[in-house]
């Protein structure tokens, strides 16, 4: 009971962190958009945070895989692929020259990531609480 209690905790606390990176790169985006915030120093906040999101997406998928947990692997494989892809064509950094003609679409595959983010979220938090009370029987 504790360990699966912990693997869920885990996966809840990763899936809190990568919620918090996309907002923030999200707020980064808007601060841009309402000229709050340059180019270049927006471009550098959000490229800061892009490895690490897509470390932690790979260590969810990988907790996720290794305890046997295949149904919530496969609901975070299609983002673990997504960034992949993103990083194997090169096109998971910001460029700063550009940043204004892709504002729209950075925010829109930011918010579609939010989105499945928090649905992770929710079928996580289902698990966890269906996990427990089924060992407390």
């Amino acid at each position: 009971m504790v360990g699966t209690l912990v693997i869920w905790l885990c996966a809840f606390f990763i899936l809190i962190a990568l919620l918090l990176l996309v907002i923030y790169q999200l707020m980064s985006l808007a601060d841009l958009e309402f000229d709050y915030i340059n180019p270049y120093d927006s471009s550098s906040r959000i490229n800061g945070v892009i490895l690490p999101e897509f470390a932690l997406q790979g260590v969810l998928s990988l907790l996720f895989l290794i305890t046997g947990h295949w149904m919530m692997f496969l609901f975070s494989a299609p983002i673990l692929y997504y960034n992949v892809r993103l990083y194997q064509q090169r096109r998971h950094l910001i460029d700063v020259t550009e940043i204004f003609n892709q504002l729209n679409g950075e925010k829109k595959r930011r918010l579609i990531k939010l989105i499945y983010l928090v649905i992770l979220l929710f079928l996580s938090l289902f698990w966890m609480i269906w996990s427990v009370l089924e060992e407390d029987e």
